[in-house]
């Protein structure tokens, strides 16, 4: 009886452990899957660069890791596009430890000198700084943006560094044009290029036209070594994550929603704003001739439809 109860019991077991295993066909399927993924997001990386000549002949790019998964794959994408690119151009990858509690120091180091890409570290007690300037139970994030910001220009200085690149992706990029605008009263964002503050460098963000979903499932498939963010015991931007919540919602109850939104950030029309330092409207006149992107104050706008603005603005007028 015992044999029979132990023979059910082994044979329960191996086809559990038949059924969680992937077949070779889902095995195939997960890796068909995977390597499309990699394609997309260096197809995507590549147009940003192309689109905004990130990247030229003799470059060489500082990727700032801060060891999340964004940082992470930006270096990985841009490893793989330099030996694909019809152009030379050299890596070198660049942490700032700045001294929390608990971080752990080996992980970067480890994982570059395997990589085998040039690196380096800076060590820079800026934790102490933030963690004396910053009450307790104040966002930190602000302060110690600053101060590492600073640091790092001075670094691509000392590196001969041409160009700064940082792992922001879509989604930051949307996510900060609706903090400007909710909380900034400005139509600002981050770009996919400029002149850092300081006029010295050229700050790049390849990863622009990427989304951050892309971005997980890439870390998550090339198991990149994470280290989180929150060492420092700072909250969280309660405001970006609103935001980021705000834009997943409007990407599950209206497809293509966000899509158009990003769009328009490089779709911009200056004289139907209201910037005058972008526009010429005190000395504008009428010319005689016929101008399609012309005011259609009596027309309906594109954009005025029930399923458009759903969810955005309500339907009816105030009483």
């Amino acid at each position: 009886m015992s044999n029979l109860v132990s023979e059910t019991v082994m044979g329960a077991v191996t086809s559990a452990v038949a059924d969680a295993a992937p077949s070779a066909k889902q095995t195939e399927k997960i890796a068909y899957e995977n390597n499309k993924l990699h394609k997309r997001i260096c197809r995507l990386v590549g147009q940003a660069i192309g689109d905004f000549n990130m990247i030229e002949e003799g470059d060489k790019v500082m990727v700032c890791l801060s060891g999340g998964k964004d940082s992470y794959g930006l270096l990985d994408i841009l490893m793989t596009l330099r030996e694909r690119a019809p152009i030379n151009f050299d890596i070198i990858a660049v942490n700032l430890d700045q001294k929390q509690p608990n971080f752990p120091e080996h992980i970067l180091p480890a994982y570059l000198t395997k990589l085998g890409v040039p690196f380096h570290i800076e060590n820079q007690d800026t934790y102490s700084i933030v963690k004396r300037l910053i009450p307790e139970g104040k966002t930190t994030c602000s302060l110690c943006s600053r101060l590492r910001r600073g640091i790092l220009y001075r670094v691509a200085d000392e590196l001969g560094a041409t160009k700064i690149a940082l792992g922001h992706h879509r989604d930051d990029i949307l996510e900060t044009f609706f903090l400007n605008m909710f909380f900034g009263g400005k139509l600002k964002s981050m770009p996919a290029k400029l002149q850092s503050d300081d006029g010295k460098h050229i700050v790049i963000r390849p990863l622009a036209y990427v989304k951050e979903v892309d971005m997980s499932r890439y870390a998550d498939i090339k198991n990149f070594p994470i280290i989180p963010c929150d060492l420092c015991g700072s909250q969280e931007n309660l405001q970006r994550k609103q935001l980021k919540g705000m834009l997943r919602e409007w990407e599950k109850k209206f497809p293509g929603r966000v899509d158009n939104i990003f769009s328009s950030l490089s779709t911009v029309a200056p004289s139907h704003l209201m910037d005058r330092d972008l526009f010429n409207f005190a000395d504008l006149r009428p010319t005689g001739v016929a101008d399609k992107n012309g005011d259609i104050a009596f027309d309906d706008e594109p954009c005025a439809t029930s399923t458009s603005i759903s969810g955005i603005i309500p339907l009816h007028s105030e009483s």
